[in-house]
């Protein structure tokens, strides 16, 4: 016997958990689709680790199902440092603390975006464990970090806001005043209290890039027809040299937080900042830097950017208000020209010069190259090479002999929303460390999409009144098909009921029918535009091809999702009935099917089950844009039940196909016999709770959720999922004629 690719990756893992091994294939299918080959042997090679760990199943599957989407925003190349925090913990007492670590980790890495980010993540947390793991006062044995884990839990919240030097700063405080107290210490790191939440709100200041990339891509594309991807770098880990911004073949890189400055808010820096770099994507060309000193590469950098911040503003006036509130302004006579060199205040001041013309220099030799530039600007925008000869000709004249002094004059000369230039220095004998910087970005070998990754959801959780992230792993197919003609067997055995549906779907239809002209596929064909083009035809000109029409109805915009609940217990016999709940349910759908095509609804069927947080499967059965055909039908026909209900997730996971549709109305129909369950949930309401949750989030985003409920006992918790919107059907029998009433009653 042959072995597949996948087998051998499963002996490779040589892992003992059936856990595991059920959800094996997606998750490496999955790991697949984004890993390189050697990404993909490392990822064997630490997950089989983590496997043989002694911390049960959870650590290896957590690892599985979410090391792929960790990797996508990090890259594969940050699982040596994330592993070898996981080790340092499990050699440490704090090996409890790798579970929620691995659990976080996905969030963490969407909300750090880069991987130089998560590195400075790893070692905020490191510090954290080295400083509390075994140091109350006056106990000598070796205990866990009370801290760590309640961090871990609490991450994505204390990320979302807080920069990493913000997070920082809120983990020294705790450190500083409970490393001596481990109840005090529980409390701070899982923010409950007064003072954690206080330091929390101190430490909360500035604007966050992650919060506002998608308004800044827009302004970027919107404002200067460019996009490219915005990545965050931290300024929290530098105190020496503070990093500059820079755009290079991969991204626009920008410091993760700005707060508000000389009057201007934290977004409008990022705006004046990524108009700055726009502008040198648009206008600056690369120019030969072998030849110069570093001092005029230094005046054809200031000279530069303040030509495309000139060409930018004659684009639009209104960022001459940004750049003035945020451009420096040099005192005249402030550097010492016998202590220190001054070539960086003399070329501040020309920079502010010609930004405002109400500058305080008198400067003969300023004020001259200030006219210069504006000179050479008005005989045609000038050029990078034009604003370098005029640069190189500043430096000459006014070149001191104190430029050469050790210590440099720094007071108000740096420009913080301008980039460090090194897109327009191109260096003829190229080293290591520099890199084109318009050379297109290659996709590597793997790195290509090849099939769709699970999906992860977060969870309520009712007891701390919070989301668990990504704490749910949704894998996403088509549903294997049956015989079609089952489906058709079964419209014909409800025949009557049919016609009497088919009543009431005539008065349902909207009669208001609008012609649509011009169409070179149609219904219909339309003769004026035909017998028009054939005359074009005979007369030797080009005819038009768009000889059709169709019909559009008006006054009915409706969007149905019915997701079906095929969990184990629908395989039980109907009360009353010897088919089971599933035939009935089978039937029902087959029906309310028929009834909406006839109606002309757009409308999706999918089924789920789930076993287990890790293992939640969501199988479509009719996409919107599919018609009721035989396609459809097999797969209606190939309905299975099994396992267990976690209603949340599957109603989050369907939530994202009606929210696309354009219609006013969208329905949510959810078919269950039961309540929300799963055998890796001990408390009996958390599904519940987190249920309701959903249709609360399902409302938010304009769906109408409806439970049509098979269970007798449905009313001890199905209100506190669905409120009032639900139906409890006692006699299941009764399914396949209530079902499609109900749905006509609900969208008349």
């Amino acid at each position: 016997m042959i072995n597949t690719p996948l087998d051998t990756y499963w002996q490779e893992l040589d892992c003992g958990f059936p856990r595991v091994a059920e959800v094996f294939p997606d998750c490496m299918n999955a790991a697949l689709a984004v890993l390189s080959p050697e990404g993909v042997t490392a990822y064997i090679a630490q997950a089989r680790f983590l496997g043989k760990m002694g911390r049960g199943a959870e650590p290896i599957l957590i690892f599985l199902e979410e090391w792929p989407e960790v990797s996508r925003h990090a890259g594969e190349d940050a699982l040596p440092f994330v592993m070898e925090f996981i080790r340092k913990m499990s050699k440490s007492p704090n090996s409890k603390a790798i579970t929620p670590f691995l659990q976080s980790l996905p969030a963490t890495a969407r909300r750090l975006h880069t991987q130089a980010l998560l590195r400075d993540y790893l070692v905020i947390a490191h510090d954290l464990m080295e400083r509390t793991t075994g140091s109350v006062h006056g106990i000598h044995q070796t205990f866990p970090s009370p801290g760590l884990p309640e961090m871990f839990k609490h991450i994505p919240e204390l990320l979302a806001h807080l920069s990493l030097g913000g997070l920082k700063n809120w983990v020294d405080y705790g450190v500083l005043y409970y490393n001596d107290n481990p109840d005090r210490q529980v409390e701070y790191f899982s923010l409950q209290s007064a003072d954690s939440r206080a330091v929390l709100q101190r430490e909360r200041h500035g604007v966050l890039l992650v919060d506002n990339e998608r308004k800044l891509s827009l302004y970027l594309r919107g404002m200067w027809q460019d996009e490219d991807m915005l990545i965050p770098y931290s300024v929290a880990f530098e105190e020496q040299t503070k990093p500059v911004p820079y755009y290079d073949k991969l991204g626009i890189r920008m410091p993760d937080v700005y707060d508000d400055a000389s009057g201007i808010t934290g977004l409008d820096r990022y705006r004046a900042l990524l108009a700055h770099m726009a502008g040198h994507r648009r206008w600056t060309t690369t120019i030969i830097a072998d030849n110069m000193s570093p001092f005029q590469r230094m005046a054809v950098e200031c000279l530069e950017d303040c030509r495309v911040e000139y060409l930018a503003m004659q684009e639009y006036p209104g960022l001459r208000r940004l750049f003035m509130a945020l451009h420096p302004i040099p005192t005249e006579d402030a550097c010492d020209h016998t202590k220190e060199s001054g070539v960086r205040h003399r070329l501040a001041m020309l920079s502010r010069a010609i930004l405002d013309v109400n500058h305080p220099y008198k400067n003969t030799q300023l004020i001259e190259f200030k006219d210069k530039f504006f000179s050479l600007m008005k005989q045609g925008d000038g050029s990078t090479q034009e604003i370098a000869e005029l640069a190189i000709s500043f430096v000459a004249r006014t070149r001191l002999q104190s430029d050469n002094l050790p210590t440099t004059y720094f007071t108000d000369t740096v420009v913080e929303y301008r980039d460090d230039n090194r897109q327009m220095w191109q260096f003829i004998e190229e080293g290591d460390e520099e890199e084109a910087f318009d050379e297109q970005r290659k996709i590597e070998p793997g790195e290509e999409l090849k099939g769709l990754p699970p999906r992860h959801y977060p969870e309520w959780d009712y007891n701390n009144q919070s989301y668990r992230p990504d704490w749910v792993s949704v894998y996403e197919g088509l549903h294997p098909k049956g015989n079609p003609a089952d489906i058709d067997r079964l419209l014909e055995k409800h025949a009557g009921l049919a016609k009497q549906l088919k009543k009431m779907l005539d008065l349902l239809k909207p009669q208001d029918k609008v012609r649509i002209r011009y169409q070179e596929e149609g219904s219909e064909l339309d003769l004026d535009v035909a017998l028009r083009s054939l005359i074009d035809y005979k007369s030797g000109s080009s005819p038009d091809v768009r000889i059709n029409m169709s019909h559009r109805n008006d006054g009915r915009s409706i969007a149905v999702m019915v997701l079906l609940d095929l969990s184990a217990s629908l395989n039980e016999k109907a009360a009353g009935s010897d088919q089971t709940i599933l035939e009935l349910s089978q039937e029902a759908v087959s029906l309310l099917g028929w009834a909406v095509e006839k109606l002309g609804d757009p409308f999706a069927i999918a089924g789920f089950h789930s076993n287990t947080r890790h293992d939640v499967r969501y199988m479509h059965i009719k996409g919107y844009s599919e018609d009721w055909n035989d396609e459809v039908k097999g797969r209606l026909a190939g309905m299975k039940a099994s396992y267990s209900t976690r209603m949340g997730a599957a109603m989050r996971h369907a939530a994202h196909y009606p929210e696309q549709q354009t219609a006013d109305k969208k329905l949510m129909l959810i078919l269950t016999d039961g309540e929300p369950a799963d055998i890796d949930s001990k408390d009996g309401r958390i599904l519940i709770e987190d249920a309701g949750r959903a249709v609360q989030e399902l409302d938010q985003k304009g769906i109408y959720a409806y439970c049509i409920n098979l269970d007798p006992k449905a009313d001890e918790y199905v209100k506190d999922i669905f409120g009032k919107q639900y139906t409890i059907i006692d006699k299941v029998t009764e399914l396949p004629m209530k079902l499609p009433q109900l749905f006509i009653s609900l969208t008349k």
